[in-house]
């Protein structure tokens, strides 16, 4: 299977956003990719005000994923992304969005806040409360996580042991001392905790990294991309998958009972 992860720096208008997204969704099918992973808070962002992510919060009936959908009903490319939705005044839960063919065909909330570092995303974002189910894309089965939750490895053993093959991960990676090593880091250990192939994008611009990668089950990464907007594809191969979990069957040695989520 054909995946693309794409990256850009979020602006603070939401229609402008919407416009680089569709434009990605083209490049990417026109590629030839059967799934494509955006970053995450995609509405609006302004470098001077950290709670604009918040306060452009839209339902999912709204005009930005209106305008995903209306792009998406064109063909058959599987999208994620992220984005606020309201869920009370002045809050919002930051929602990941899986849309194919017009459709919203899963949704998922935002389970681990980013409350480190000096940010508290809990502030003005309500947790999650489920691990959400896998997705199917082309015969693959695929696991949804976003941002944070790439420093919770029960998370992604969670999905592995569901039957997950692939991990999608939508970012805004904010940048800071040791952050790009941190990164790379936990991308290759989710990797090879969970034995699946990883696809992350990430935000670009000031205040995040960008970064995007597509690591496979041993920890190697495929493709990356820098700190500027790009798009980047590689191939999976279940053949190459089995055989790494043959060589490497950490989800049958485990000796630890599986890990509870909520």
């Amino acid at each position: 299977m054909r995946v693309a992860a794409g990256q850009f720096a979020v602006t603070p208008d939401w229609r402008q956003n919407a416009e680089t997204c569709v434009m990605l969704m083209q490049r990417a099918w026109h590629d030839r990719a059967a799934l494509l992973v955006l970053p995450e808070a995609l509405l609006a962002r302004d470098d001077n005000d950290p709670d604009m992510s918040v306060k452009s919060a839209q339902p999912l009936n709204g005009g930005f994923i209106q305008r995903l959908l209306k792009e998406s009903g064109e063909n058959t490319l599987t999208t994620i992304l992220t984005v606020h939705v309201p869920t009370s005044e002045g809050r919002a839960a930051n929602t990941l969005v899986v849309i194919r063919s017009g459709e919203i065909i899963a949704q998922y909330q935002k389970l681990h806040l980013y409350d480190a570092f000096s940010v508290q995303e809990s502030k003005r974002v309500d947790a999650g409360q489920a691990l959400p189910p896998l997705i199917d894309v082309d015969g693959v089965k695929i696991g949804l996580m976003t941002c944070y939750d790439l420093r919770f490895p029960e998370m992604a053993l969670a999905h592995a042991l569901q039957g997950a093959e692939v991990l999608v991960l939508p970012t805004a990676w904010v940048r800071g001392p040791l952050k790009e090593h941190h990164w790379s880091t936990l991308l290759a250990a989710r990797a090879l905790d969970s034995t699946c192939y990883l696809i992350a994008a990430g935000e670009c611009g000031n205040k995040n990294i960008g970064q995007s990668r597509i690591v496979d089950p041993l920890g190697v990464t495929l493709a990356g991309a820098g700190s500027t907007p790009q798009l980047i594809f590689a191939e999976l191969s279940g053949e190459f998958l089995q055989h790494v979990r043959a060589q490497l069957p950490v989800i049958k040695n485990r000796r630890f009972a599986p890990p509870q989520i909520m």
